[in-house]
């Protein structure tokens, strides 16, 4: 007898299709949903570094590298045009004020200057001369004056005595007026006589006082001229080392050519260059500090160059107070230079982030440290060091400051 087979259902007989079209089903949907989210990024934490928002004390500073340098440097021109005789002083050498460096010769400033000492001894010859004759001038004009001054004595006396005769009846009074007629005259005479003596004496006393002025004056020059010869040595205007000499034996130099160099080595000053970024920020009497073998060294800015060379500018410190033992020429030492005092922000560590969002985002870890997401970021200042956070962050959370560079276009950081 035949047995009759039922014939299963349809979704019992496709089950298994059914099984395996709905696991395609669901494998695209995460796909899409993969595709259309947000990327995510698994990454190691040992390869990231994590900081702390944190609300700290915050200066701005800039942090340069400075090298020492002499805190002078004195050029030594020629004061005569010459040929180099000899040189005295050798490079490295310390010199004191006054100390020769080297000689000059010019065989025509000497005979320039033996001509006018010729010229002055003449000068001088012909002044004595003159002073002589001057001197028997006054002689004669002081032997006329007393002359003049024993006639008008004697007329005075003579006319007194024809007045007396007069009044005695011995000489008339026609005599008498003949008498005063000629003792005026004289008398005239006699003062006129008298004037031009004083006039004569007061110019002989003018020319030698402007003879005396003449010869004085060419003194004067022919000294200045000797003076020249002083020139042709050329002595250390300051005391310092002598740091180079750029002439040779035999070598012709001009007037006022640079010849050598000295270096004060009593101080020191600290040159760096900055960013123009701080040009507006930079002045003179900021304060500055090296820290060297853990032992900090105070400094303040004394000269700004405000001209702008290659997007950079020069700024010269000096020590306020003790410097490094083994400070040298040429020396390099780390300078912070504070813009401004301490104060209370909100402040994360320095990372290679700002290099790759320019500062405009972050990965912010979330609370169970899972991953990180990216979020949006306002930095403020900056130091060496670290970022002023003005938006975005708040103080105890975590966020991830290095190695954007191979986190691509990530939002989300899934950290294992």
């Amino acid at each position: 007898m035949d047995i009759k087979i039922e014939k299963k259902p349809w979704y019992i007989r496709y089950r298994y299709h059914m099984l395996g079209g709905l696991a395609f089903i669901i494998f695209l949907i995460y796909v899409i949903s993969l595709s259309l989210g947000p990327r995510k990024l698994r990454i190691e934490t040992d390869n990231i570094q994590i900081a702390e928002v944190k609300d700290d004390k915050f200066m701005e500073y800039v942090d340069v590298e400075g090298l020492v340098q002499p805190i002078l440097t004195i050029k030594v021109n020629t004061r005569e045009a010459g040929s180099v005789d000899r040189i005295v002083g050798e490079e490295g050498n310390m010199m004191k004020q006054g100390d020769t460096i080297l000689v000059l010769t010019n065989p025509d400033l000497i005979r320039s200057i033996e001509d006018q000492r010729d010229e002055w001894a003449k000068q001088r010859i012909t002044y004595k001369e003159k002073e002589i004759e001057m001197e028997q001038k006054s002689l004669t004009l002081k032997q006329q004056t007393l002359q003049a001054q024993y006639e008008m004595e004697r007329l005075s006396k003579s006319f007194g005595l024809d007045k007396e005769e007069y009044k005695m009846g011995i000489k008339s009074k026609a005599e008498l007026q003949v008498s005063e007629d000629e003792y005026e005259y004289k008398l005239k005479n006699t003062a006129l006589q008298m004037e031009s003596l004083k006039h004569d004496s007061t110019v002989t006393i003018i020319r030698k006082e402007l003879l005396s002025n003449d010869l004085e004056r060419e003194g004067k020059k022919l000294k200045r001229a000797e003076e020249r010869l002083e020139g042709l040595v050329v002595k250390a205007p300051i005391g310092g080392q002598l740091s180079f000499v750029k002439v040779t034996p035999g070598q012709q130099v001009a007037s006022g050519e640079s010849i050598a160099e000295i270096k004060v080595l009593d101080q020191y000053k600290i040159h760096t260059s900055l960013s123009e970024y701080y040009i507006d920020r930079i002045t003179t009497g900021l304060p500055a500090t090296v820290n060297y073998q853990g032992k900090r060294y105070p400094l303040k800015i004394t000269k700004v160059v405000p001209e702008v060379k290659d997007r950079m500018f020069d700024v010269d410190l000096v020590f306020t107070g003790d410097m490094p033992e083994n400070v040298r020429v040429g020396k390099s030492f780390r300078v912070q230079i504070e813009l401004g005092q301490p104060e209370q922000a909100v402040v994360i560590p320095r990372g290679n982030f700002y290099q790759s969002t320019g500062g405009q985002w972050i990965y912010k870890i979330n609370a169970s440290k899972t991953k990180a997401i990216k979020v949006p970021l306002t930095i403020g200042r900056q130091n060496p060091l670290q970022y002023e956070i003005t938006e975005g962050l708040q103080p105890g959370e975590f966020v991830v400051v290095t190695g954007y560079d191979t986190f691509g276009d990530a939002e989300e950081l899934i950290l294992k």
